[in-house]
């Protein structure tokens, strides 16, 4: 996002970026089917944060609810946040193995722009779940997928 009119602009710096989308995450967005907020509250650098999708309606997501992992790297807005789903997804987008949406096939990701947010991720990833292409695809039973980063501390 830049500030300012005519030809001079102003960068948002990183963190004044996310504490933006933060504050929109726990406002909550559109319809409350989407949602997303940060992993953990003591982290400065705000690279984790969790996102939900409620699945869309007349898809085989309907009535499911979406866990998924979103990290922003020193690098976010500038490049992409990783994205993967926490909750088993069947989509034509996301690693069957892992969840990890691969950005090849995302087009948002693919296609990223500084402009874009996290809240834009999500969103799309829900209007990709309804696509013809997913909305009848079969999916595995509710779980998640293995964590390889055993976050466990036990």
């Amino acid at each position: 996002m830049t500030l300012g009119s005519g030809g001079s602009s102003v960068v948002v710096p990183r963190n004044f970026r996310l504490l933006e989308e933060l504050e929109r995450g726990e406002k909550g967005i559109g319809d409350g089917t989407v949602s997303y907020g940060m992993d953990d509250g003591d982290d400065i650098y705000m690279r984790s944060w969790t996102g939900t999708i409620i699945g869309p309606h007349n898809s085989v997501h309907e009535g499911r609810i979406y866990q998924l992992k979103l990290f922003c790297d020193k690098d976010y807005p500038e490049k992409p946040p990783t994205v993967r789903f926490h909750s088993r997804v069947n989509m034509t987008c996301v690693n069957h193995e892992t969840g990890v949406v691969e950005p090849k096939k995302f087009g948002i990701v693919a296609n990223w722009q500084r402009e874009y947010t996290m809240e834009d991720i999500l969103v799309q990833l829900k209007k990709e779940m309804a696509a013809p292409h997913n909305r009848k695809l079969v999916q595995p039973p509710e779980d998640e997928y293995d964590d390889d980063d055993d976050d466990d501390d036990g």
